[in-house]
């Protein structure tokens, strides 16, 4: 393989580690979502549960125990906008927001009582946070050419929540196409009073979309300080959330196309940081101001270009009155 291959595969391979909390963050909004339930606070529930998870497994040396934490208090700031928007049919936007302003500073303020670490949580040892796993036989297939290197670099290496975010995108689609509770998630965010005529509960069909949604969360909050990171560092998840909800409007609402929208915004990722230091024909060395904006940059000029063409659940954002 040559250097070039094999550095195109390593930026592959980081695409999938960016990746994983786009895609577990894209599935959560995708079920909000169809619900009718606009969830702007997908970054707010990440984030808080990333303190969670950084925090509890520095406490308790276990980094599933912080996967049970983060996942709990994402749950719980889902019910909360579920309580705003559902119960009091609140402005699903503004809840949304006030949700990532209080994750904000509620980690910073915890953290700094807990750790005293200006809001950050201490450096979390190796059995402390996800480590990558190698799967069967990935040291004997390097001899193998380009399917051995693939194997080891691009499958194997990762940890378990990598290969959770990725289960989910078929577990969502399964759900949502094939179920009846899928399809009667779906008709909620159509046609909700049809549903209510039906029989069906509007506001417990959408609770438990928006309980889906923070487990989902929750887990890419332990993935961003637990498997990606190796501890909780202040607004650590750096607009992901939003990017993630960018990428549900860009995959039009449907699982496949999420995944293909997070990776593509995971590549841009990747790429970008292997461009630092880098002098480009024309141009010279990339600024390093640019490299970092450019996931962003590319977020909104994608969006700009395909937002007319997503068609959105006819009843997102419109509480339901019985």
């Amino acid at each position: 393989m040559s250097d070039f291959a094999f550095q195109l595969l390593l930026t592959f391979d980081a695409t999938l580690r960016l990746a994983t909390p786009l895609i577990l963050c894209a599935m959560a909004g995708i079920f909000s979502e169809r619900s009718g339930v606009i969830d702007i606070s997908l970054e707010g529930k990440m984030l808080a549960s990333a303190f969670a998870a950084a925090a509890v497994a520095s406490l308790a040396g276990s980094p599933w125990l912080g996967v049970l934490a983060a996942i709990g208090v994402s749950v719980i700031l889902a019910l909360v906008h579920g309580f705003a928007c559902i119960t009091h049919r609140g402005n699903q936007v503004v809840s949304g927001l006030a949700i990532n302003i209080l994750a904000s500073g509620l980690t910073v303020t915890v953290g700094i009582a807990l750790f005293r670490q200006g809001g950050q949580t201490p450096p979390l040892a190796s059995a402390e946070r996800f480590r990558p796993i190698q799967w069967w036989f990935a040291d004997g297939l390097d001899k193998v050419p380009v399917a051995g290197a693939i194997y080891r670099e691009l499958i194997s290496g990762h940890n378990e929540l990598v290969y959770i975010a990725l289960a989910t995108v078929p577990i969502s689609a399964f759900v949502l196409y094939k179920t009846r509770f899928g399809l009667r998630l779906r008709a909620v965010g159509e046609m909700p009073k049809a549903v209510d005529c039906a029989g069906i509960s509007v506001n417990w069909l959408r609770y438990r979309a928006v309980i889906i949604a923070g487990v989902l969360c929750g887990l890419a909050g332990a993935y961003l300080s637990t498997g990606q990171g190796a501890g909780f560092v202040r607004e650590m998840s750096a607009g992901k959330g939003y990017i993630a909800l960018a990428a549900v409007i860009f995959g039009k609402w449907r699982p496949v196309y999420a995944l293909l929208a997070c990776l593509m915004f995971g590549f841009l990722e990747a790429g970008a940081s292997r461009l630092q230091g880098i002098d480009l024909p024309l141009i010279g060395e990339v600024p390093v101001q640019l490299v970092l904006a450019l996931p962003y940059i590319m977020t909104v000029l994608l969006l700009a270009g395909f937002i007319g063409r997503a068609s959105p659940p006819a009843a997102i954002g419109e509480p339901y009155v019985k």
